[in-house]
């Protein structure tokens, strides 16, 4: 559990990190993983920033998108991650970003009991009852999955991911 001067401290870091982007505006890819198992998405809150979010997070020098998911949620949640299926790529270009996320699926997992210093809570939702604060992209993915969960897989299942 993060300190309430931790807390202050990662604040001030994002505060910063936003002033960054304002000005330099540069390029960012991340990933995120909509973890889904008995109709309920395991979602974080984040101790420096407000609001509910799905796992994942920026992607390291040298990792593959991949490498990128399984290392977030394992960072973040300390889920190992059985089966993963590329969902999409999305695009944020709000507050001076160029904001681009690439989503994964995956419903087989195992949860380590924990999380890291980064994140608050850690909470499952049913996928008809999401929470008041979860970002708009997240939301709309996880609406598209509740609508039609066996079309979404179905969709997953056409992608591949490695390298090129």
């Amino acid at each position: 559990m993060t300190t309430p001067l931790g807390r202050t401290v990662l604040r001030v870091a994002y505060a910063f990190y936003r002033v960054y982007l304002w000005i330099a505006r540069p390029l960012t890819l991340g990933v995120r993983v909509m973890m889904i198992q008995d109709g309920r998405v395991l979602l974080i809150r984040q101790t420096y920033l407000d609001g509910w979010f799905l796992p994942g997070g920026g992607i390291h020098k040298g990792e593959t998108l991949e490498q990128a998911a399984r290392r977030e949620v394992h960072e973040e949640v300390q889920a190992e991650l059985r089966n993963m299926a590329l969902l999409g790529a999305y695009s944020n270009f709000e507050e001076s970003k160029s904001d681009h996320t690439v989503v994964f699926l995956s419903d087989d997992f195992d949860l380590g009991g924990g999380h890291d210093r980064e994140v608050a809570e850690i909470r499952f939702f049913p996928l008809d009852a999401l929470p008041p604060g979860l970002r708009n992209g997240h939301r709309e993915r996880l609406q598209e999955y509740a609508r039609d969960p066996s079309a979404t897989r179905r969709l997953a299942a056409g992608y591949r991911f490695g390298q090129w």
